[in-house]
């Protein structure tokens, strides 16, 4: 009897022992577990950094400033955020191990991040029930995989919105793009907004993607360009397109002016309370077959380049192999072009005045973006990474505007785990974004038919140009939803 009672009180000393444990260590799902120990949110940004190739050092940073923002006045629902950051190193091995060291650091989130090796990340994420917020959209993994919430058309939405710009101003368009397996989606991508607009496909130039010497790629891009004619605005010379060697007139094909600030609606992000102020963003129209141009009658021959980081590189070759002056018109996409670069290029006199370039947001002036840049200012001013004009910055911004919203959706005391995370994104609807992007929603019901994509939830690009310096918006051009155009795009997209 003696030994039963030891034995006993022996095992309700090890039950108390072990209960307690748990207690500090935070194990099992007791409020607190799982990113949310101690009534702090752990999540996880990452990006290529110091690379030969793409470098996004722009969204870890936006990432830590949004950090020390949202700490500094009260946190996400009364809960510290802690955000962990990682060198993707722009491989597949660097993108499979940041994703393990979410799921070590229990991580109820990874948010704001970029890489083109969705398989090697959503994987591992998917395996522990991880959401992937507002990534980058370069893989196609981010619009298929379950478990992904893009707040942005991706790849997908500028190629084909690319191609819906140049299809009503080019008689033919050369593509420089990087050989690699995601580069080989772009001309699939870029025809299909071509098409909409009754134009040929685009000559398909590869080029490697660390590659250092693209005057191969420059001079055939230029030899395409020079069987079409005359050039037009904006061109490799630097000079905006004063006169080509075909037509000799410049001024035929002026840069559209901007349309200004007056045509924004300067309503404010969500704060840090989580509260979302503004209107809900205009749908915008999606290009039909009652609205599609009908072919452009321009002689005019376009060249555009995707080639991230290395798109300065390509066009610099391409200014030096253009001996003759034929300056056809020239454009890339945001992220490969950026406020930034035109800066360090020369200004008014860099050789991408003149370009387009599409984009998913508002150009970087509009007092939409006017939150964000306060944030930059306070809380990243000793941060060169961080420019309020990066898509990358602009994505993050976004992409934890709407973690905000989603945690508040949690009740008071309730645990904050990365499954029930991602079931509150499933359920919710009309998430705001202070109309940077239409309101998002990522249940059944609000997916499109893109065949291979989707998860995508936004199509919705806007057209800018280079115009004395500044990316400005492209005078006559409205915001337009892609979704129709993704739709018309053959499978292999």
């Amino acid at each position: 009897m003696t030994k039963s009672r030891r034995a006993t009180t022996l095992s309700r000393l090890l039950l108390a022992a072990a209960t307690g444990a748990c207690l500090t260590t935070a194990c099992g799902v007791l409020p607190g577990s799982s990113g949310d120990s101690g009534g702090t949110l752990t999540v996880m940004t990452f990006a290529p950094m110091g690379t030969k190739a793409t470098n996004m050092p722009g969204m870890p940073g936006m990432a830590k400033a949004y950090e020390r923002w949202i700490n500094a006045n009260g946190g996400i629902k009364g809960r510290k955020l802690r955000v962990l950051t990682c060198n993707e190193k722009n491989t597949a091995t660097g993108a499979a191990d940041c994703a393990r060291e979410a799921i070590t650091k229990k991580a109820v989130a990874v948010v704001g991040s970029y890489s083109q090796y969705g398989r090697a990340f959503m994987a591992p994420l998917e395996a522990e029930g991880i959401p992937f917020i507002g990534g980058y959209g370069v893989s196609a993994e981010e619009f298929q995989s379950t478990l992904s919430y893009p707040v942005n058309g991706g790849q997908p939405a500028l190629l084909a919105g690319a191609g819906h710009q140049l299809g009503k101003a080019c008689a033919q368009v050369s593509l420089v793009r990087p050989d690699t397996l995601a580069g080989d989606t772009m001309p699939v991508l870029l025809n299909a907004g071509l098409k909409a607009n009754n134009s040929p496909e685009a000559s398909d130039i590869r080029a490697a993607e660390d590659a250092a010497d693209l005057m191969p790629q420059a001079r055939e891009a230029l030899a395409g360009a020079g069987s079409g004619g005359s050039g037009g605005s904006g061109g490799s010379s630097g000079t905006g397109g004063t006169g080509t060697k075909d037509t000799g007139t410049g001024t035929g094909t002026a840069t559209p002016a901007a349309k200004g600030d007056g045509t924004s609606k300067a309503t404010a992000s969500p704060g840090p309370s989580g509260s979302a102020a503004g209107s809900s963003s205009p749908s915008p129209s999606a290009p039909s077959s009652a609205t599609a141009a009908k072919g452009s009658s321009s002689s005019k021959s376009c060249v555009t380049a995707v080639l991230g980081a290395r798109t300065e590189t390509f066009f610099d070759a391409f200014r030096r192999a253009d001996t003759t002056h034929r300056n056809p018109q020239i454009s890339s996409v945001l992220g490969s072009v950026s406020q930034a670069l035109v800066d360090r290029t020369g200004g008014k006199e860099s050789p991408f005045e003149g370009a387009y370039v599409t984009s998913w947001y508002p150009v970087s002036t509009d007092p939409l973006w006017a939150p964000m840049r306060k944030v930059i200012s306070d809380e990243a001013f000793g941060d060169n990474t961080v420019e309020a004009d990066d898509s990358g910055a602009q994505t993050t911004w976004i992409a934890y505007t709407v973690l905000n919203q989603v945690v508040q959706k949690f009740k008071d005391g309730e645990d904050v785990t990365a499954r029930k995370v991602a079931r509150m994104l499933n359920e919710t609807s009309g998430i705001s974004t202070g109309n940077l992007t239409p309101q998002l929603s990522w249940r059944y019901q609000d997916m499109r038919a893109v065949a291979g994509f989707p998860r995508l939830v936004n199509g919705r690009v806007s057209f800018q140009v280079v115009q004395q310096g500044r990316l400005v918006a492209q005078l006559g051009e409205q915001d337009v939803d892609m979704t129709a155009v993704l739709e018309s795009a053959p499978r292999s997209a």
